[in-house]
């Protein structure tokens, strides 16, 4: 017995879901800090980003807009505003789109681990796990006062 198409996509579709759930943040001292996807709300990011794990970046703290950890270059995506905003919330995951062109965040990458506001609309597409917020912040507050760190990304 066959399946037609539409049931095809949707097996697709559903196995993607499944796959594509979040990352994980590995830290040098062997620390795991785990992400999860907003599939909803920003599906086109989170895919994009998804597709270019693993990766490892090194974060420096941005002060000037609040408890936010970030890379000036993020992962190389070609993405639009989606769920595009300057308001987040503590553990909340930002890439700044490519575009509209006039985006001052452009490219950038950030993390928020605690209270902030962007300097411009960035996509907010993930936000870290209850359960692993602590330890993000523990981080923020390392890289603050000591300076940046190598962190690995890697899906869940």
């Amino acid at each position: 017995m066959g399946t037609d198409n539409g049931e095809k996509a949707i097996f697709i579709h559903f196995k993607q879901t499944i796959l594509m759930t979040g990352f994980v943040i590995k830290t040098a001292d062997r620390r795991t800090i785990r992400f999860r996807y907003y599939l909803d709300d920003a599906p086109a990011t989170a895919e994009a980003f998804d597709g270019e794990l693993p990766f490892t970046r090194t974060l420096v703290h941005a002060r000037v807009s609040g408890r936010e950890i970030w890379a000036e270059a993020g992962p190389s995506l070609d993405i639009i505003q989606e769920n595009a905003s300057v308001f987040v919330t503590p553990g909340e995951v930002v890439l700044g789109p490519t575009r509209p062109a006039r985006v001052r965040t452009s490219g950038s990458f950030g993390i928020y681990y605690g209270e902030g506001k962007g300097l411009d609309s960035c996509n907010i597409f993930a936000k870290v796990y209850d359960e692993d917020r602590h330890i993000l912040e523990s981080l923020g507050e390392e890289i603050w006062r000591h300076g940046e760190q190598t962190l690995t990304f890697e899906s869940i």
